[in-house]
């Protein structure tokens, strides 16, 4: 109970963020941190402020993608150097932890993949970056995939909000979940009919 409450006041105070003077730095700051340690995804606060900004959308996408990326990292090197220390003890209080031990084992033949699908679905992205250095994941596909799949997930937002404004942003939040998981599937059996003829 006390956990939920937590969430939704730091939920709260972010959709406030979307609105205040400085909402792209606040917006790369929560971009940032999200990638490593933060509950909440950045998308709460970009698709606020691509309705209220269209003309600003790629602008914010772009910022909203840069931000993760290189937060992405911070929850790299976490992984890598402090896994004990900082990134056990982290996963644990989310929650996160046993899922992390079942995906650690996926990374020596699906590393590239599995961060590729984490940057695009709701699944937690702090997860799969720790994860990454843990196991050592080679950094070149570890960028490559996150600035792919990260900047493909905001700037499809973005542009969906742009092309069709509030009604899109009512379809988006009811359906992020799957419609994310619908893209990676469809994703993945492209590349599998490909590899298959």
């Amino acid at each position: 109970m006390f956990f939920s409450r937590f969430i939704r006041r730091i939920y709260d105070e972010v959709i406030h963020l979307s609105t205040a003077q400085h909402a792209l730095f606040w917006l790369a700051a929560v971009s940032f941190i999200e990638s490593s340690f933060f509950p909440i995804p950045p998308d709460i606060m970009l698709i606020p402020m691509i309705l209220a900004a269209p003309k600003q959308a790629w602008k914010i996408a772009g910022v909203c993608t840069i931000s993760s990326v290189i937060g992405a990292y911070l929850g790299y090197i976490i992984g890598f150097y402090f896994f004990q220390l900082i990134a056990e003890p982290l996963l644990d209080f989310y929650g996160y932890l046993e899922k992390f031990n079942k995906f650690k084992d996926l990374y020596t033949e699906y590393g590239a993949w599995i961060v590729f699908g984490a940057g695009i679905t709701p699944f937690p992205y702090k997860i799969i970056t720790i994860a990454s250095g843990v196991v050592h994941l080679n950094l070149a596909v570890f960028t490559i995939a996150s600035i792919i799949a990260r900047g493909l997930r905001f700037f499809v937002i973005a542009w969906l909000l742009k092309a069709y404004g509030e009604k899109m942003r009512l379809f988006i939040e009811n359906n992020l979940g799957w419609l994310s998981v619908l893209f990676l599937v469809l994703l993945i059996g492209g590349f599998a009919l490909i590899k298959f003829f």
